[in-house]
């Protein structure tokens, strides 16, 4: 069975309004999830260890949407197969 993989990340945004990280360098990985639960509950653990920062944000991205299997993938995707 395939998996549809979740990453959850975070960090301190330059705006609460904008999806822009102060510093790339900063970012904060929680994990890779083999579902949406357990990505959903560790992306609202982590929200919750920092409501009191309004400009720290956590996402979650669907990794499994990022890839289209009909469309031809980088070089190294070809030593993965």
């Amino acid at each position: 069975m395939a998996h549809k993989l979740h990453l959850v990340f975070g960090g301190e945004l330059v705006d609460p309004t904008k999806a822009e990280f102060r510093d790339v360098e900063d970012i904060d990985i929680v994990g890779i999830f083999p579902d949406y639960a357990s990505a959903y509950d560790a992306w609202k653990s982590k929200a919750q260890q920092t409501v009191d920062n309004a400009h720290a944000r956590y996402f979650i991205a669907h990794l499994h949407r990022l890839r289209d299997e009909e469309q031809r993938g980088s070089d190294t995707d070809l030593v993965s197969q």
